[in-house]
């Protein structure tokens, strides 16, 4: 993924107004960020516990989602699985994430939602530049590019989902 400015994010987004976009918290270690290393660039509104934004290329376009969710009480053995990048978490690793759909429908208040890892590091995951809390992930037969490829491709639907 290419370096993002504060003003590409902000102008990204595809299911919230203008507004909201103005007002929401852009991380300040975007020069920081691995970049190369990123499908998506995901993160969490310090100010908000409840929620998260994920911004990421598609068709020549940025293409920005703001996402509610609801931290996981679960059991201290319990386990979920990233629907992304099949990354499986500990402990409220993984959330619900909704999205308001883009447009008339989410006007009306319809929604889609996909389990994600709760802090948006899927990509890093997949290259194993962070481990889950785990410290490990599933062994596959997959190459990292062919597991980079799926877990893109499951974004690809969730976006389509979102503006449907």
């Amino acid at each position: 993924m290419r370096p993002l400015t504060e003003q590409d994010i902000r102008a990204s987004f595809i299911n919230c107004s203008k507004g909201e976009a103005k007002r929401l918290a852009v991380p300040r270690d975007l020069a920081e960020r691995p970049w190369e290393d990123l499908d998506f660039l995901g993160w969490r509104d310090p100010g908000a516990p409840d929620r998260s934004y994920l911004v990421t290329g598609r068709d020549g376009r940025l293409v920005g989602v703001a996402m509610r969710f609801q931290a996981a009480q679960r059991g201290f053995l319990h386990r979920s699985m990233c629907s992304l990048c099949l990354t499986t978490h500990p402990r409220g690793g993984v959330s619900l994430m909704t999205a308001r759909k883009a447009g008339a429908a989410g006007r009306e208040g319809n929604s889609v939602g996909a389990y994600m890892c709760t802090d948006l590091a899927c990509s890093l995951y997949v290259r194993g530049k962070k481990l889950p809390e785990t410290g490990a992930r599933f062994e596959e037969s997959l190459t990292l590019q062919e597991q980079i490829d799926r877990s893109v491709g499951h974004l690809a639907a969730f976006l389509d989902k979102v503006s449907a």
